[in-house]
Order: C-alpha cells, then structure tokens, then sequence
C-alpha cells in the first residue's frame, strides 16, 4: 500500500499503482509549513472513526486551554456506557479494554466473552463420562484469548494486534502461500513456557478449538472435525511455509520475530487419563491444575456448556473474588451477578502472614477453601481480570468442593467406562472413520 501525502496530483498517476496492484490511498496535507486547524483535525478524525472524540478533557489537551466552546462534544457511544464492565467505579478507558481481555477458561466472563465454558466436575455430571464419548486434555493454568485472523493481521480478543503470519493450505508444493487466512477464528489459551534446559520463558498459545474458518461458521460440526481442521488448515501450512523459508537464502518472512509460538493443543482418550495425569502433568513447561473432558462429537456451544467439564486437583479448586475494605476496615468479598456487585456476607479471606489486606483493596483475587476452618485462602491476584466469577459459577464450584471428587475416584470411574462394552464399540467407530478419510 502507498499513502500519498501530498496537496496535488501531479506527482503519482493513481493507474500506475493499480496496474501493478498496489493499492493507494490519498491523504492531501498542506505543506510549507502550513498545518490544519484544531476544528479540521477533529472533523477529519471524527469522519473517519465515527462519533469522534467524546471526551472534553482530551479536546482541552488539544487545543492547551479551555475556550473551545464552538467545539462540540458527541454523546458518550453505545459501547461504553455499559456500567457492568466497570465493577470498581472506574472511568478510565484503559480499565474498560482491560476488563475486555479474555481470563482463564473457568471464568464466566457474562457478556464480555461469548466463548465456550466448562463446568466443574461434580457428582450428578460424572455420569455424562458414561453417557457420552468423551476425550480429555490437562487443563493450562494460562490466560483464556480468542485469536482472530485476518489478512491485516491477528487479533487477541480487539485490543492486542499481533504480527504473525497464518497462510492457508498450499495448491501446490512450494513454499510461498497463494494467500493468508482472513477472519478464521480461534480459541486457546496462552502459557508460559519455561525451557527445561535454558530455563528462559517464552510464550505460547495453545489452540484447541475453532469456530471460524476463512468466513465460513464451523461450530455445528462436531468438535473432531473443527479439531482436525486447526491442523490441517492452521497448523500444517505455517510449519510448511516456515520450513521452506529456512531454507530459502532469501526469507520473505521471520517467523523467530513473532511474540509468541502457537501450536495444537492435544486430546487424548480416556484410556490414557492415569498417564496424563502421572507422568504428561508433571513434565509440562507450563504449570497445569486438572483436566478438560471434552465431548468428541459435540457442536462449539457459546458461554456454559453442560456437557464440557473439568476437574481440577482437590486443592485447586478456587473461586475468582473482587475484594473490597469498607468502613472499619472490614474486608468485603463480591461476586458478580446479573452485571452488578453481589457480596458475599459470611464469607471470609485469609491473606499471607504479615500482608495488610488494604494492599488487596479493590483487585480480584482467587481464593481456595479451606473446609476445616471454613474460610477462603489467599492463591493469587487477578491482574488479568476486571470482574469477579458469577455467581452460578461460584455455586458449581462450591458444589464440586462438597462432593470431593479426588483424582482416585475419578481414576476408579474412569477404569470402568473404558471396560465397557459401548466405549470400546464408539473407538472401533472412531478408528475406522479415521482411516476412511485417509484414504
């Protein structure tokens, strides 16, 4: 693309640039010295992102004093008047982008994420293992983003533009793709990886489902399929790019520059779980706290869904809290509930020997339960979250806290699915549709 700056057109013929498929946009901007007023700054922004500037203290920095009255301001956009974004009271824009970023996969974001959640693990919902064929994951404890690809670029949620590059499968054997992918849509996680042997972190985004491809919606297929595809259609075509471009000794692109690595992540079936959790779990660069069982045949099925579950470590089981102190230095903690605060009266927090929980004031905590004392311990703060759990989250969580699913008991209800005589059918099935579409 060309941008032209220039106050004339005598410069550059607009049909040379389009005979050689370059596009070109035309910006006139006077010169010699000569620069726009204040009035045609603001009208040219506002035309081009419309309302336009809505804040007046952003208009007095422009114009350094407070006589702007023949400037008007537009009302506050649709956007962002929502005030259940905005827990704390908080105005500041930043705060409204953060509140949009993506937490990790137990949280019940409400409106602000539309993505795939599962449910804990619990007593009446074990049985789906029975009913269902179901796969199994170890559960990241990373940060939960959907990536979205198009041809200017990838996208984490619709604030963190990254360069990275994503071309489509190839027609032919070389390397170089025809074309890139363009609104294909993803949804993964991103963990930090420590390297064994270097011990340098590094990130990276795992990807286990998809629900977009070049356009085309593909969350009524089965979770197989959608999983098949971020190989064959994501994965496959940037490992064979890279590859060739390593060995070219003119690279027309630097895969090492990108932010971070991507990869598939891996499903396993449930004969397989003891091994997971003994001997994958612990190796893992990434810290890890429980499983994801994922229905093989099921559609990708926006905000809860029933029938995907997860059971973390009995220890791990946590709650996501804003944590407020009120007057007399009382310690307040909320949940979130048709988009307003929703305290939880009763309950209480332990923080780490010494801390002063005024510092914890005002931010997002997780906490775990202590079920001989009865109080919620101090895991960590939320610097990436804007909103507590809701509170129907909160009561699947205390309900699988009760039941005390231990790895023992879901091992032992494991072993028995896997010996029946329907689970050992669907594999049979499984096995020979596979080998089908290889053919």
């Amino acid at each position: 693309m060309v941008i032209d700056l220039t106050n004339t057109t005598r410069y550059y013929s607009l049909s040379d640039w389009r005979k050689e498929g370059i596009k070109h946009v035309k910006i006139q901007c006077r010169g010699r010295g000569a620069v726009p007023d204040n009035e045609s700054a603001i009208k040219i922004f506002s035309d081009a992102r419309p309302p336009g500037i809505y804040k007046p203290n952003y208009i007095d920095a422009l114009y350094h004093e407070k006589k702007r009255e023949m400037v008007v301001c537009p009302p506050t956009p649709e956007w962002k008047r929502s005030s259940e974004l905005d827990l704390n009271g908080d105005d500041d824009e930043d705060s409204l982008i953060d509140n949009l970023v993506l937490s990790s996969t137990e949280n019940d974001r409400g409106p602000q994420f539309p993505g795939s959640h599962p449910v804990s693990l619990d007593r009446d919902n074990l049985q789906l293992l029975r009913q269902r064929y179901y796969y199994a994951t170890w559960k990241a404890d990373g940060t939960r983003y959907m990536m979205l690809i198009t041809m200017d670029g990838c996208f984490l949620v619709d604030r963190h533009r990254v360069q990275m590059r994503f071309p489509c499968r190839h027609t032919n054997n070389e390397g170089l793709a025809e074309k890139t992918h363009h609104f294909t849509l993803l949804d993964g996680e991103m963990v930090i990886d420590t390297l064994p042997d270097t011990h340098k972190q590094e990130r990276r985004y795992l990807i286990y489902d998809m629900m977009a491809l070049n356009h085309v919606s593909v969350i009524e297929r089965p979770f197989y399929e959608r999983w098949r595809m971020i190989n064959k259609q994501v994965i496959g075509p940037r490992n064979h790019e890279r590859q060739h471009i390593y060995q070219s000794r003119n690279p027309y692109y630097r895969y090492e520059l990108e932010p971070f690595r991507v990869r598939r992540k891996e499903f396993h079936l449930l004969s397989t779980v003891t091994k997971l959790l003994k001997e994958f779990i612990p190796k893992l660069s990434h810290e890890a706290d429980g499983l994801i069982f994922q229905g093989w045949d099921d559609p990708y099925v926006p905000r809860t869904h029933e029938g995907l579950l997860k059971w973390k470590y009995p220890e791990m089981n946590s709650v996501d809290f804003l944590f407020e102190v009120v007057e007399e230095d009382r310690g307040l903690l909320y949940l979130h509930e048709r988009g307003k605060k929703k305290p939880m009266d009763g309950n209480r927090v332990v923080f780490p020997d010494g801390s002063d929980p005024s510092d914890y004031s005002g931010k997002i905590i997780e906490c775990s339960f202590d079920a001989i004392n009865e109080t919620w311990v101090w895991m960590r703060t939320r610097v990436d979250k804007g909103t507590p759990n809701d509170y129907n989250t909160y009561r699947k969580v205390m309900r699988s806290i009760t039941d005390n699913i231990t790895e023992q008991v879901l091992l032992n209800e494991i072993a028995e699915i896997i010996e029946l005589p329907s689970y050992a059918v669907r594999i049979q099935s499984a096995d020979t549709q596979a080998h089908v579409r290889r053919r």
